[in-house]
């Protein structure tokens, strides 16, 4: 995907530098910018190659060529099993599974789906690096949007700092809760003594998870969660403070439930299209793994 082009009628606002119409009409971030003119981009006014401190007019076409892009040499592709329920020319919605992390780390370089996407990029002849728009924890599965180039990670990181970008969760827990609709308003903040493990404290960020109870067994429940904050582990941390720890989460409960890892996934994620302004809703059934718990569960009306 090198040298992608986007055009614009300048309509509204002018006459107004190239740079105020790119960074405020167009929500071109300041560092994407930077990119195109330092790495091989080029910006054009009616089709005349510009700079940014150029003044453009109503009824000007203006034309941004993105540079070329190549993943980091450490990150290598790799052929990985994962599901693509939603794909276009700018985005995908990679279906990620459990046991798999977002991006590699030092101590396990492969098996990410940075790297099996960057293999679906290889396979489909195109020349794009990974840019995650949203992360999930190694162990949680589900929705995650990656986008395909600067531009569209620009469009889609700031839909998600505003809320418009919305993600729905399901959790399987330990126990019954005695209230099957909620609100759990409980600041989260490191924990003493650990880099990994968070902890509801008076000194922590503000977090706020609401709840619903969509079906019981005696002994666990299946939960919808929506976040209206997103810190580390949110969901995590709130239900164990609560007494209900996720299944199979051995950081935060017990791990020893029949569940190689903590039993949270993403299951629907809805948000305007930056470039077509058409409303996307992408849904995905519940893991597998988890039939032997909801199986034996009744509805909660």
């Amino acid at each position: 995907m090198s040298n992608l082009t986007f055009s614009w009628r300048v309509d509204e606002g002018a006459p107004l530098l190239l740079r105020t119409f790119l960074r405020e009409k167009k929500q071109v971030s300041k560092r994407l910018l930077a990119a195109v003119k330092f790495k091989g981009g080029l910006l054009r006014v009616n089709e005349m190659e510009a700079t940014v401190r150029h003044v453009v007019k109503t009824g000007d076409l203006v034309t941004m060529v993105l540079p070329p892009e190549s993943p980091s040499p450490s990150l290598q592709p790799e052929q990985l099993l994962f599901g693509i329920p939603y794909e276009d020319e700018h985005m995908l919605v990679a279906d990620k599974p459990g046991h798999m992390a977002t991006i590699p780390s030092r101590d396990r370089p492969g098996g990410s789906l940075a790297n099996g996407v960057l293999h679906y990029y290889k396979q489909q002849q195109l020349q794009a690096t990974f840019h995650a728009v949203n992360r999930l924890d190694r162990g949680t599965s589900g929705l995650l949007i990656v986008a395909k180039h600067r531009y569209a990670h620009d469009l889609l990181s700031r839909l998600q700092q505003k809320g418009g970008v919305k993600r729905c969760y399901k959790a399987l827990v330990t126990g019954v809760l005695s209230e099957k609709v909620g609100i759990i308003d409980a600041p989260i903040d490191r924990k003493p003594g650990s880099i990994i493990e968070r902890e509801v404290g008076p000194g922590g960020k503000s977090a706020i998870t609401h709840y619903k109870v969509e079906a019981e067994s005696n002994t666990h429940s299946l939960v919808s969660l929506q976040l209206e904050t997103g810190r580390t582990h949110q969901i995590r941390v709130h239900f164990a403070y609560i007494g209900h720890p996720l299944v199979g989460d051995g950081l935060y409960g017990d791990h020893d439930e029949g569940l190689p890892h903590q039993a949270l996934h993403c299951d629907h994620v809805a948000f305007t299209h930056p470039f077509t302004d058409e409303v996307l809703y992408v849904e995905k059934n519940l893991p597998k793994e988890w039939r032997p718990f909801v199986e034996c569960m009744h509805p909660i009306h």
